[in-house]
């Protein structure tokens, strides 16, 4: 266990949460539900020298969901040069092949963008074996197309009853909201992002957004992304 306030955890009154200071690199993620967004104000919010340096980017969902914001967050995001990536909602009573080439036919990425994200928060009913096989073949074909492994991002819960022992060779991102839950699975290297707030406001966005920090190194951070 670590100590106390080992990750820096600091007040700022502009983002309206603590954020872990240890850190340098913060970014968020959205969907349709953050609704029209200032792009322009949210590119130049800053404070206690913290940015949005990266934002993740609702995508697809199923086989036939498009986000209604995703073509202009996508777009607006490179416009004002913060970096992007989309991300999937997994949706287990689907089949992940038809899963899989929804996300690929909507999304185009280009050097720079960060992975794929696969994002597996609900159970529908099926059995895990069943998830972690449409995982696991989800995963393959995003992998194939991108020429990049995709990131998993779920929760603790999640993380041990599908992820832990089936797909550890896969970058993760683990949202949780404690200050001391994440901690020990932060320690492994395959940890890339922790999204340790869902209640902070950044200008440009009504309402509450959640809040990512990247867990390694700026030279790290650098290596992260889509093939040149």
């Amino acid at each position: 266990m670590r100590y106390k306030n080992e990750n820096q955890w600091t007040y700022v009154q502009r983002f309206g949460i603590r954020l872990p200071l240890r850190y340098g690199i913060h970014g968020i993620d959205v969907s349709h539900h953050n609704a029209r967004i200032q792009w322009d104000k949210l590119k130049a919010a800053k404070a206690e020298n913290v940015r949005m340096d990266f934002v993740y980017i609702k995508a697809t969902e199923g086989a036939t969901h498009l986000d209604r914001q995703f073509d202009r967050n996508w777009r607006e995001a490179k416009r004002v040069g913060i970096r992007r990536g989309a991300y999937h909602f997994y949706n287990p009573r689907v089949y992940s092949d038809q899963q899989a080439a929804h996300f690929i036919k909507r999304v185009v990425m280009e050097p720079g963008d960060l992975p794929p994200v696969l994002d597996l928060e609900i159970e529908a009913g099926k059995p895990a074996e069943i998830i972690i096989k449409g995982v696991a073949n989800w995963l393959t074909i995003v992998e194939k197309h991108y020429g990049i492994r995709p990131v998993i991002y779920t929760n603790e819960h999640f993380y041990k009853k599908f992820i832990a022992g089936n797909f550890d060779e896969y970058p993760l991102w683990l949202a949780g909201y404690s200050r001391t839950q994440i901690d020990d699975l932060s320690e492994n290297s395959n940890v890339l992002l922790w999204q340790h707030s869902e209640k902070g406001y950044v200008d440009g966005i009504k309402g509450f957004v959640d809040f990512n920090v990247f867990l390694h190194d700026d030279e790290t951070w650098q290596r992260v992304g889509s093939p040149e």
